[in-house]
């Protein structure tokens, strides 16, 4: 093991983004949009991790933070060098640095309990990196914990009453009694369709049950009404 002195963080510099190269066989892809993530994070908070460089140069770690840096046509970033390593370490690191931190997991209740705390405070959340959905999914704090059988008790009024029509981008979603002409005419419009096709279930007609009405248009194959049997 190395002693402290000679760890490649005792001792930071200051070097030109022009004077470092890229490693050839970088296996860790960074998209425009994350590349932007990590930019906005120095807007926030400066640089907070060097750049790790072998002595030629040539990044070992921090290749997505030298993208931001370019993109904030930043000239200098702060390096440290990994004095003394053979190829296969160097190699080795590039993977390692990465994956490293992937294997690590999350405290889901303490998770959510921070992030809350931060977005009551109103801090931009977008600093952070989770997306919009993941904030959602762990804003009750039980991500992933939830029973996918269980039920939901049913709203006191229905969301959706007999008759309504959802427009969904190019699809329509009509509530309704497939047997019903004036359900399928608000499904169709003006379009003539080129097949409908029920399930079984709507055919006997035993009981309310839902079903699927799938309806071939012209302007579009696959619009779908999902309808409920008639008694």
């Amino acid at each position: 093991m190395k002693s402290a002195k000679e760890w490649p963080a005792s001792s930071v510099e200051m070097r030109a983004i022009s004077e470092l190269v890229p490693y050839a066989n970088n296996s860790r892809t960074h998209s425009p949009a994350q590349v932007e993530q990590i930019a906005a994070s120095m807007r926030e908070f400066g640089w907070t991790s060097p750049v790790l460089v072998d002595e030629n140069g040539m990044i070992i770690a921090g290749h997505g933070r030298v993208l931001a840096a370019a993109k904030l046509n930043m000239a200098d970033v702060p390096v440290m060098v990994a004095k003394g390593w053979t190829e296969k370490q160097k190699q080795a690191y590039v993977i390692a640095d990465n994956k490293l931190a992937l294997n690590a997991g999350w405290d889901l209740e303490k998770l959510a309990l921070e992030l809350g705390d931060l977005q009551g405070a109103g801090f931009d959340m977008a600093l952070i990196g989770f997306t919009e959905d993941e904030l959602l999914e762990l804003a009750g704090g039980t991500a992933g914990n939830t029973d996918p059988d269980e039920v939901p008790e049913p709203l006191p009024v229905a969301a959706s009453q007999l008759g309504d029509v959802w427009l969904l981008g190019d699809h329509r979603l009509v509530c309704g009694d497939s047997t019903d002409p004036a359900a399928v005419a608000a499904c169709v419009g003006q379009e003539k369709p080129l097949s409908m096709a029920e399930t079984n279930c709507a055919r006997r007609r035993r009981k309310s049950v839902p079903v699927w009405l799938s309806v071939r248009l012209k302007m579009n194959p696959f619009d779908l009404m999902l309808l409920r049997a008639a008694a």
